[in-house]
């Protein structure tokens, strides 16, 4: 937050991204100026506000639905806010509401649910299914929306009852109401049933962490945001909906049929698909896709397909080959390529970029140095060739961090908006993203001559207590991890991995734990596990592990 008091500007830094938690904030900030609290107390004392614990969810429902749950509460504020977030997700076009009564307002009931008629309809919900007494009773204000289905119940037990009838599919779910209700019931009946093994993602965290980033990137310098590989394990358009509702500039795939899930789902942000292949030049018109154009050949096959079509000036992007030695156009190409581009009307060049191999090594800062001298050559080249300018990008999420002067028009962020930088600078604070949760499945009391698993591998040393959790290598966790490398947290504490991984199970040793019972939840990593220790552990890096989590893993967003 940033404001200007008795002509001075002041920055202070809140834990809060939603529009209510934020409100409350810059009110008491003005009124701490105001009394005249030191602006560095003030500034401290913010960023240790702890956010209102967990209640919106977001999970993948039944027939292809989405479903929020905000169960928890039942106010207009929290209304609005729920509401605020449904409009973010754009993979529906068709957006139910499940209500209960609003109690303890203090309000005319007549005038409330008047007032929540309003922001059903200010939120395009096409339908409302009412819940309790007092909001059936009240059913008449919502009459004067004729584009808005209406049902009404007068207790859970009868929508249970008519649930076959009304049909989820194909749209976003918003359960809100008060505790007593106990919605978490219509919550299970909604949501898609998979084994007790989930990923959450903390939306408000990546929201933080992108807002860290932009913090050191001038206020000129846009950004792409990477979401190839399902957003690093995340979830393809639940995190674009995120990104494109915070605005960032651009989104990149690897490959066109993930932009054009991402299309499908409402995403109206520009696309760069980074992995072009003549396969997917029809996808790429059709759904407003911009190819990057890295060697003569796909060049030539694109230029030909849109003269074939009489289409010109199509978006595109060009790579340059600076010292990745993987894609792009060398320096020794841009003669040849310069002759391409003149006077080519087919194409229309939105950026050039190339990518840095080392960014992240201080060992080798002098080579991405001359990456980036090599690349400001070839780009200068392509402008005087083609007489109009484009977006220029080579800065990756270690090149943020630690190579302040390379930011360009553009930088692309991946990995960091999922709270890991390999950068050797720390980027303010970054927020652990993901949590990858199971539970204990059974617990066995073993001799100290018994073994555990496969091969008999899992030798014990003593009288032991096992657990055996519902993950396995089928689920992303990798083999690597088995016969005491890996580690558990269980009962907040922390429990080595015995024996071989299996398919779908692997054992911990929970001796030293007491107290474990079947159906615990079990952290395989997450904040107080870090996904950086599995790498290590799986001789791999964090990007594997995470975009190695299987699809059959149920994903789970929130906001705090």
């Amino acid at each position: 937050i940033t404001v200007n008091w008795r002509g001075q500007t002041i920055d202070i830094t809140i834990p809060f991204t939603d529009a209510a938690s934020t409100e409350n904030a810059i009110h008491c900030f003005c009124v701490m100026l105001y009394l005249g609290i030191n602006q560095d107390q003030i500034r401290a004392r913010m960023k240790l506000l702890n956010p209102v614990a967990m209640r919106l969810e977001m999970k993948s429902g039944i027939n292809n639905s989405s479903v929020i749950n905000d169960s928890y509460s039942s106010d207009l504020s929290s209304l609005r806010i729920a509401l605020d977030f449904m409009s973010q997700q754009k993979q529906h076009a068709r957006r139910t509401v499940i209500l209960s009564d609003i109690l303890q307002s203090g309000r005319d009931d007549h005038d409330l649910y008047r007032e929540v008629a309003g922001l059903l309809q200010q939120h395009k919900v096409n339908r409302l299914i009412g819940i309790g007494a007092s909001i059936s009773k009240s059913q008449h204000v919502f009459s004067e929306n004729k584009s808005l289905e209406v049902v009404f119940f007068d207790e859970v037990a009868s929508f249970k009852k008519a649930f076959p009838a009304l049909q989820f599919r194909d749209e976003t779910v918003l359960i809100k109401g008060a505790r007593i209700f106990a919605l978490e019931g219509i919550d299970q009946l909604l949501q898609q049933k998979v084994h007790q093994t989930v990923l959450e993602i903390n939306l408000t965290a990546i929201v933080h962490n992108l807002n860290e980033y932009r913090k050191i990137l001038s206020p000129a310098t846009k950004v792409m945001a990477m979401v190839k590989a399902f957003s690093y394990g995340s979830g393809s358009f639940e995190i674009s909906n995120l990104l494109q509702f915070y605005k960032t500039d651009y989104l990149a795939v690897a490959y066109a049929d993930e932009g054009v899930a991402l299309r499908k789902a409402g995403i109206g942000l520009p696309i760069m698909v980074m992995n072009t292949d003549n396969a997917g030049f029809d996808v790429l018109v059709e759904y407003h896709l911009e190819p990057n154009l890295y060697s003569f050949e796909i060049f030539n096959q694109f230029s030909d397909y849109l003269r074939a079509r009489n289409l010109d000036n199509f978006p595109v992007h060009l790579e340059m080959e600076t010292g990745m030695n993987r894609l792009g156009f060398g320096e020794t190409d841009l003669e040849s390529l310069a002759k391409a581009l003149n006077g080519n009307s087919l194409l229309r060049i939105r950026s050039v970029f190339s990518h840095l191999a080392a960014s992240e090594d201080p060992a080798f800062d002098a080579f991405t140095s001359e990456q980036f001298s090599r690349f400001n050559r070839m780009a200068a080249a392509i402008r005087e060739v083609v007489g109009y300018p484009f977006l220029k990008h080579i800065s990756n999420t270690a090149g943020v961090s630690r190579h302040a002067g390379i930011q360009l028009d553009m930088v692309r962020l991946g990995i960091g908006l999922y709270g890991i930088d390999n950068g050797m600078k720390p980027v303010g604070h970054l927020r652990e993203v993901s949590t990858l949760k199971s539970t204990v499945a059974q617990i066995k009391h073993l001799a100290k001559s018994d073994t555990v698993g496969y091969g008999r591998r899992g030798r014990l040393t003593r009288d032991s207590v096992i657990a055996t959790v519902r993950l396995g290598y089928a689920d992303g966790y990798s083999r690597k991890m088995g016969n005491g490398r890996g580690q558990m947290i269980v009962g907040g504490k922390r429990a080595p991995v015995v024996g071989s991984i299996c398919m779908d199970m692997t054992m911990i040793d929970i001796t030293d734990i007491p107290g474990v019972s079947v159906g615990d939840e079990v952290i395989v990593f997450g904040a107080a596990l870090p996904v950086q220790e599995l790498a290590v552990w799986a001789e791999t890096i964090p990007y594997e592990i995470l975009t190695g989590i299987s699809q059959r893993v149920k994903r789970v967003y929130f906001e705090e």
